[in-house]
């Protein structure tokens, strides 16, 4: 994937593939949308790296426009979600019912926003599956959308820029190797895990 990427890494057609796949992996949580980030922001920091020592053209990825298409995707990603439960109807309602985690992860989502905090959005975002839970609950509870959306957003920017920076500095600390990419891979799958965590050990009310 390395290679791949960083073929692309000139050309503007990075931040559409990241951008596409943050998008869609609310709906298929199984995207590798966090390693493609991770991965694009090794490339970046190689190209970088690169461009500074005179062997390439300075043209390599923007770290910030890499930033905000991981971000800007996640909160699309997010609403469509939403929206889409929002009107899913009686069949959503009682494919909900149905399902611990999701009637369970309702719950405790509007619990939180009625109390005026949504850290437990955020806190999904980094969890695996989390932002499909959170952001299908959101939208099949009918919660407001300025209830919703701010935390979405709040989610998105801190998830892009951990991810982002997980590759980013890997590279410039280990090398553009995979064993940077690697090990920023497995300090975000531990972000993940220790969400997953948190929001077990949230109160349902």
């Amino acid at each position: 994937m390395l290679e791949v990427v960083g073929a692309l890494t000139g050309s503007p057609w990075i931040y559409a593939m990241v951008a596409v796949s943050v998008l869609f992996d609310v709906f298929v949580p199984v995207l590798p949308s966090g390693v493609l980030v991770i991965t694009a922001a090794t490339a970046a920091a190689a190209g970088s790296g690169a461009a500074v020592a005179g062997e390439v053209p300075a043209r390599v990825p923007d770290i910030l426009f890499l930033t905000l298409s991981a971000a800007t995707a996640s909160v699309l990603g997010d609403m469509a979600a939403y929206r889409l439960a929002w009107r899913g109807g009686e069949r959503l309602d009682r494919a909900i019912a149905r399902s611990r985690r999701l009637r369970v992860a309702q719950e405790r989502l509007g619990a939180a926003l009625a109390r005026g905090g949504g850290a437990l959005v955020v806190l999904a975002r980094f969890a695996p599956a989390g932002r499909s839970v959170v952001s299908l609950g959101a939208g099949a509870a009918r919660r407001r959308v300025r209830d919703f959306l701010p935390w979405s957003a709040l989610a998105g920017i801190s998830w892009a820029v951990y991810s982002v920076a997980l590759g980013y500095f890997g590279a410039q600390w280990l090398g553009a190797t995979w064993l940077a990419t690697g090990v920023s891979v497995l300090a975000l799958f531990g972000a993940g895990s220790g969400a997953a965590l948190l929001m077990r050990r949230q109160p349902a009310s």
